[in-house]
């Protein structure tokens, strides 16, 4: 299904989020001139930039995963957005719980030759502590699929860190994509490709309908 690229939801400038929190709802990441402060699985350097070629054929951005020393069925990360890198201008940074966040999405390629499941970690600003929503539909390679996470306590592909629901989603500054090493790819030298597009966060359906109530309500008084 093609979907319209945005950098900021038209949405955003309601102020969903609350006066303590720098969080925008909704807003997708859709890389739109750059790679947005994204990096790789280590920090180290920026996601690679690709100017076209993305779901709805615009641009995405890339990273690159090496499984020598990946176990089998073990988490591997291959983007970070984080508060200390500037990611996307901070925008997921914030208290999802007051600011509603119900749902983190993301669309991902891959060339690998099975398929894989795709997971997002989600934590604090200093890393920790954090918790990983995984989703359990594996996706095959050579196609765009769109990932859609639930951020609930009730999500059972919800794994806590050792902390509550609370500590880690009250105070989000980390958000890092991954995925579940395949038994066919564990402990092998092999390089894979990811291409990601379209990040995003939104709020429950209630929530999304009653900022567009106001964005009408708005127009009429102009």
């Amino acid at each position: 299904m093609t979907r319209t690229k945005m950098t900021i939801s038209a949405l955003a400038g309601l102020a969903l989020a609350t006066v303590a929190s720098a969080t925008i709802v909704p807003f997708t990441e859709s890389f739109a001139t750059d790679n947005s402060n994204w990096r790789n699985f280590n920090g180290g350097a920026g996601l690679a930039w690709q100017e076209a070629g993305g779901p709805d054929g615009s641009s995405y951005v890339s990273a690159s995963v090496n499984f020598t020393s990946a176990a089998a069925n073990s988490f591997v990360n291959f983007a970070r957005g984080q508060q200390a890198y500037g990611s996307s201008n901070s925008a997921f940074v914030g208290n999802w719980i007051a600011d509603g966040v119900t749902t983190l999405s993301f669309d991902i390629r891959h060339d690998a030759s099975v398929a894989i499941g795709f997971f997002a970690r989600v934590a604090n600003p200093n890393n920790f502590p954090g918790a990983a929503i995984v989703s359990f539909v594996p996706v095959g390679p050579g196609q765009w699929s769109h990932i859609t996470l639930d951020v609930s306590p009730t999500n059972p592909g919800l794994f806590l860190e050792g902390a509550p629901f609370a500590a880690v989603f009250g105070n989000v500054g980390n958000i890092q994509l991954g995925l579940t090493v395949p038994s066919q790819l564990g402990n092998t030298n092999t390089d894979v490709n990811f291409d990601i597009d379209n990040i995003s966060i939104v709020p429950a359906p209630s929530a999304l309908a009653m900022a567009g109530m106001g964005v009408l309500a708005l127009r009429r008084r102009r």
